[in-house]
């Protein structure tokens, strides 16, 4: 009985240091930001006397509720249309049988697989034919396709219980009437969890909106080299910005914790 305790105490231990760990490098850069403009190199844990100067530098050099505007935007976009592409993708591969059906997963598993960097100059040529260069919507259009997200949720599609399929089937439903009124309602945790985790990626995204938007600052990740310079980095102002950029994903996350555990609960459960 002890020695459980001792176990038990001793995963706590350590789970609380990883907690501690993970959370640290998020309690700094608030602590940066809070900093008055002469103590943001100071190594004291405490950001005391507390400031807001790094904040009104940062919105005063740019505009910060354009840039988190346009970032939301970007962000949303690319993270429904990978989340509603792969929602009927892996409906298609999970409920139906048709030629080549393992070759074409297959060949999503290989799409997964090429980074995105191969397939970064065909978008530009395309994107730039197109004239979508320097503008938000060449950032969605190339990432509107998760291989991921489509692996991901053919798995809990597998998972899912056929009888109520085919209790659909015979009540007269049609394919299209049972993705949405019995599949997506009983998958609501899952697809919670992966739209949470699509939403940040594309919140987060630098490489590829550095290559379209090429003349412009016109999302948070570009607009934190406005403070970057051959002179030096203003880290106040920067780490002021940056600290307002992860507030979206913080309250995203709150809002939808409850279902983002609930699927990791249900992913352990056979």
């Amino acid at each position: 009985m002890m020695i459980d305790r001792l176990r038990l105490a001793g995963s706590h231990l350590l789970l609380a240091g990883t907690a501690l760990v993970c959370v640290f490098p998020i309690y700094w850069l608030f602590a940066t930001a809070l900093r008055r403009p002469e103590d943001v190199t100071s190594l004291a844990p405490l950001p005391w006397p507390l400031s807001i100067d790094n904040y009104v530098d940062a919105a005063q050099k740019v505009d910060v509720a354009g840039l988190i505007a346009n970032t939301f935007i970007v962000a949303i976009l690319s993270a429904a249309g990978q989340l509603l592409i792969a929602l009927l993708a892996s409906y298609a591969f999970a409920m139906y049988t048709f030629p080549l059906q393992r070759l074409m997963y297959l060949a999503f598993v290989g799409v997964w697989l090429v980074p995105f960097q191969v397939t970064m100059l065909p978008n530009y040529i395309l994107l730039n034919r197109m004239g979508l260069i320097n503008t938000l919507i060449g950032c969605v259009l190339p990432t509107l396709c998760s291989a991921l997200a489509v692996l991901l949720l053919r798995q809990h599609m597998n998972a899912f219980p056929k009888e109520l399929i085919a209790a659909a089937k015979i009540d007269g439903r049609s394919s299209w009437a049972i993705l949405w009124t019995v599949v997506v309602p009983n998958l609501r945790p899952a697809l919670a969890a992966l739209g949470i985790l699509l939403f940040i990626n594309a919140w987060n995204e630098y490489f590829w909106p550095a290559v379209v938007l090429r003349q412009s600052n016109d999302v948070l990740q570009l607009g934190l080299r406005s403070f970057m310079g051959t002179e030096g980095d203003q880290w106040g102002p920067m780490m002021a910005l940056a600290s307002l950029a992860c507030l979206p994903v913080l309250l995203l996350y709150l809002v939808l914790q409850r279902h983002i555990v609930n699927a990791f609960v249900r992913s352990g459960l056979k």
